[in-house]
């Protein structure tokens, strides 16, 4: 009985909050964390790879242990309610039966142990470290006690369906399995924490992922004639084939598709189209003829078979409408993939692309790792072409139901509806195609096609140009043509990863039948070789509000496309032309810089100004912590230019920039005066100009490396104690000001559903700009084009994302804490 009314004892008090982990025996006295604040030591000229890789290794490795901690302290929790659990088992009050209780915390007990012993053994190793230490054995028995997980593994799915079970039937074990506690790390101001046991028992799991990680940190760090090498090599092999083992089931590799054309009908046009379907994104190769529209997909067929289209749906012109925006019915919910994965998706890309040039130099041209990469690339950019279209393009058919396109232009959108607005203007009559007539339409789609292939770089051939690195100034001077006045401006897009993007808005030039923009802008190219410029008549009718992406739809007036010919646009001088549209002539004169010459940083021979000038300096002679420039920009797209759509990323007028550049540099009395005239875009590139032209990157070419090595790693405990460290190395007015920039771009991605500016578009701007180092700092970087964007700009980017993601940065904190832990383990 008294065994009996303690264990219920127990029981309760774990629902009652109570401090139960005295317990010796749940708890085995841990030993003290290791110190882990000694002051990161940053790469600096001199510093031998030896030093730098000694450096690195201890830092994976304190961050890895203070993530161990934590991860013994949840197994520690998981385990808490098992004894008593059992021990009520067999009394008259069972809250589980021993059965339940084993099937639950199946393997817990052992996994607790292994961990246990290797945090004990490796702890003095990091606490005494030197270059004489070794911690592989200690990985590799780890490894090889990988056993257990796959126990545990194989039972998971089992033992949350009995708690879940469980906790449905017993209302006590419910309450126990919602609010267990787990300890934080010793140094931590949370002395618990709540957990559910379902998120608990998901912690094995990661842990393997998260080992195997640091693996790879470890090794990356460690000399190859170091003891350690082999036996981390070991361990990281075991750990890799432990995880082969366990993720069998990889999403498979999705299937392109597409392409129709019709018999006796012409076809007039046809192209590849992201579909909403069912609420999910299809890439479907759309069709049309001179009397209908057709949706396919192409069919899977077994190799030697020919290929055949699947009709997904067809629509008789005569039937076809568009419906007004107030006609339109709300738009189904579109699942928007996140920024990050995109820009992953492109980084990959870009790295593929390096590594062709690399190989074809190698092999000339012939080998098979050059086909194995094409096709790695085809699925990446196919996987972009499907992901990344949002402008909504509705097709209604009058008769039955609507169906939704997306698209990645404007432009695309308006020839499509232009083609088939011009089939409508003939005699056409409704009909109704018969099951052999469909299916002959269908079958005869992929020998009329004019779009072969899915239109992504991987597709074109090896002589074909890869396009333009760098930055294309263009000037958009006037339009003639108009028949009457209008509110007219210009947008410019350009291509990038297969797809276009809108680039630069001119000003919009009020009721005139001949603009004069006269306006200049400086747009980044990523492989591009073709320029749009798309001519509106702007709207103020707010009742004309497009229900599908809640904007109000302006009149394109006219567009046109030229090519980007290297030969023409790669000189000195300005090259002037012109675009006709729709009986519309647009003049517009650009060059284009090269990126290896756009990253130099050229410090000002004035010193008297701002623009080139060290920011030390800057803020000495100003007197203030944030140089005024700086905070002065700030504040005027806070007032008003927080909600622009493409704030930051939308080019303001070049001449305006250099006009409020001259200002700040002469100090200018009538500073405050220009910026609240200006157009918010040439504040926002005012700005982003200044970072752009300090004499080094506001976080230093000094530390540059050690960002690099520190973003690269894989542990999130290690990467977050380097990040840490290298804050607090920076020299104030750099720090103080970087922190400012944070909670500011933070502040405008709040408003991302209307400014569509998000953290990680953000951080693509301004990383590159933040972090892009001096010319001498790059030159050894500057090989091609392509491996500059992948590999530098890349990590730039996910440098300045990884803080605009912490949470907030207090100045004074940074400065007395000198360690950062992650509870995330």
């Amino acid at each position: 009985m008294e065994e009996e009314e303690e264990a219920i004892g127990i029981l309760d008090r774990i629902l009652e909050d109570e401090d139960v982990f005295a317990s010796e025996e749940l708890e085995p006295e841990t030993p003290s964390s290791p110190d882990l604040c000694s002051p990161f030591l940053v790469s600096v000229k001199g510093e031998s790879d030896s030093e730098k890789g000694l450096v690195m290794r201890k830092l994976v490795l304190s961050g890895f242990l203070a993530s161990e901690e934590i991860y013994i302290n949840q197994l520690e929790a998981l385990l808490l309610p098992m004894k008593p659990l059992r021990a009520t088992a067999t009394t008259s009050q069972p809250v589980l039966t021993i059965q339940q209780i084993e099937t639950i915390f199946y393997k817990i007990q052992d996994i607790y142990e292994i961990h246990k012993e290797f945090y004990d053994r490796l702890c003095p190793s990091v606490q005494h470290w030197d270059n004489k230490v070794t911690v592989g054995h200690l990985f590799q028995k780890l490894a090889s006690q990988l056993g257990v997980y796959k126990a545990f593994v194989d039972n998971y799915k089992v033992a949350l369906e009995t708690a879940e079970k469980c906790s449905q039937s017993n209302a006590q074990f419910h309450d126990i399995s919602e609010d267990l506690k787990v300890k934080g790390p010793k140094d931590s101001k949370d002395c618990l924490a709540s957990v559910s046991m379902e998120a608990l028992l998901y912690k094995p799991i990661d842990r393997v992922t998260r080992s195997t990680l640091v693996l790879h940190d470890l090794l990356k760090h460690t000399p190859t004639d170091h003891p350690d090498y082999p036996l981390l090599q070991d361990a990281l092999r075991i750990s890799q084939n432990f995880l082969s083992s366990i993720n069998e089931d990889i999403d498979p590799r999705r299937t392109a598709i597409t392409t129709p054309k019709g018999e006796t009908r012409q076809l007039v046009r046809d192209g590849f189209l992201v579909e909403l379907s069912e609420g999910s994104r299809k890439l479907r190769h759309v069709f049309l003829f001179t009397d209908l529209l057709l949706c396919a997909k192409l069919k899977k067929t077994s190799v030697g078979r020919h290929q055949q289209y699947d009709c997904k749906w067809y629509i008789p012109l005569a039937d076809l409408v568009f419906p007004s925006p107030e006609e339109l019915e709300p738009t189904p919910q579109v699942h928007m993939v996140p920024e990050h994965e995109i820009e992953d998706v492109k980084s990959k890309i870009s790295a593929i692309k390096s590594e062709i040039q690399k190989e074809k130099k190698a092999s000339r041209g012939q080998s098979r790792a050059i086909e194995r990469l094409k096709k790695k690339m085809f699925e990446h950019e196919s996987w972009l072409l499907l992901n990344t279209p949002t402008i909504p393009f509705r097709i209604h058919n009058k008769n039955e139901k609507s169906y939704l396109f997306l698209l990645s232009s404007d432009y695309e959108r308006s020839e499509w509806r232009e083609a088939i607005q011009k089939l409508q203007k003939k005699d056409l009559q409704a009909f109704v195609l018969s099951s052999v007539e469909l299916q002959v339409l269908t079958g005869s789609c992929f020998k009329l096609r004019t779009v072969h292939n899915i239109p992504v770089t991987s597709n074109k051939d090896d002589d074909e140009p890869l396009g333009l690195y760098g930055f294309l100034h263009v000037i958009v001077h006037s339009a003639k043509g108009f028949q009457k006045s209008a509110n007219l401006y210009c947008t410019l897009e350009v291509d990038s990863f297969g797809y276009f993007v809108s680039k630069a808005k001119t000003r919009v030039f009020r009721d005139t039948t001949e603009p004069q923009w006269n306006e200049e802008f400086e747009i980044e190219l990523e492989g591009s070789q073709s320029l749009r410029i798309l001519c509106y008549e702007k709207c103020y009718d707010k009742s004309k509000l497009n229900k599908d992406n809640n904007e109000i739809v302006d009149k394109i007036m006219g567009k046109g496309q030229i090519q980007l010919d290297p030969q023409t646009v790669q000189t000195k001088n300005w090259h002037m032309d012109v675009i006709e549209m729709n009986g519309i002539k647009v003049e517009f004169s650009m060059k284009f810089t090269s990126r290896d010459m756009s990253l130099k940083r050229t410090p000002s021979k004035k010193q008297t100004g701002v623009f080139g000038v060290k920011i030390s300096v800057v803020t000495k002679r100003e007197r203030s912590k944030v140089p005024y420039i700086v905070r002065q920009c700030v504040e005027e797209v806070e007032k008003r230019g927080i909600e622009e759509v493409g704030i930051y990323r939308i080019s303001g007028v070049a001449t305006d920039i250099q006009a409020l550049k001259a200002a700040f540099d002469a100090n200018n009395k009538d500073i405050l005066v220009m910026l609240s005239d200006m157009d918010i875009n040439a504040i926002a590139g005012t700005l982003k100009l200044y970072f752009r032209e300090l004499p080094e990157p506001l976080l230093t070419d000094r530390l540059y490396p050690a960002f690099m090595e520190g973003i690269a790693l894989s542990d999130p405990a290690a990467k977050e104690n380097c990040m840490m460290h290298l804050l607090r190395s920076l020299p104030d007015p750099n720090l103080i000001t970087f922190l400012f920039m944070l909670e500011h771009l933070k502040r405008v991605a709040e408003k991302e559903p209307i400014n569509k500016m998000s953290l990680h578009n953000l951080a693509t701007v301004f990383g590159p700009t933040l972090l892009r180092p001096s010319e001498v700092e790059s030159k050894a970087h500057t090989n091609l084009a392509s491996d500059i964007w992948s590999h530098d700009v890349m990590a730039q980017v996910q440098v300045l994302l990884y803080y605009l993601q912490h949470p907030p940065i207090s100045f004074s904190e940074l400065k007395r804490n000198t360690l950062y832990f992650t509870t995330d383990v």
